[in-house]
């Protein structure tokens, strides 16, 4: 196993509604999507987010996209036309859940060093070799 951030494996995307923010992660792979399903609950989201999300966290699973949607309530102050937050929209959450710490299979990373290049001040990942 090794410990990633989620923006190692995955891509995400987020919006807002009122005082709702969503948040969707999309995998590059089937196994890659299977882990996070098992890893990335909403309970585990909703710790993420306790600082920011006074409401629950519900989370949808797409498996005919690799997705997985989490609806997070509560999240915004109110909403943007009336919350006195800097940024009270949810545009910034999926970054925010890219840096999530996730324990991962070995070989996922592989996965995901291909295709997501690494910023070159980045520690560098552990070896992988292919079975």
């Amino acid at each position: 196993m090794t410990r990633v951030q989620l923006g190692e494996l995955c891509g995400a995307r987020s919006g807002d509604k009122l005082d709702i923010s969503d948040v969707t992660l999309f995998a590059p792979d089937q196994p890659t999507y299977k882990t996070l399903c098992d890893r990335v609950t909403a309970a585990v989201v909703a710790e993420h987010f306790a600082g920011i999300a006074s409401g629950p966290v519900e989370r949808y699973l797409v498996p005919n996209v690799w997705a997985l949607k989490f609806v997070l309530h509560g999240a915004l102050g109110g909403g943007a036309s009336t919350c006195l937050r800097s940024d009270s929209q949810g545009k910034t959450h999926g970054l925010a859940l890219l840096r999530l710490w996730v324990d991962v299979p070995d070989h996922l990373v592989g996965v995901a060093s291909r295709l997501r290049p690494r910023h070159p001040d980045a520690a560098p990942r552990k070896a992988h070799h292919a079975s």
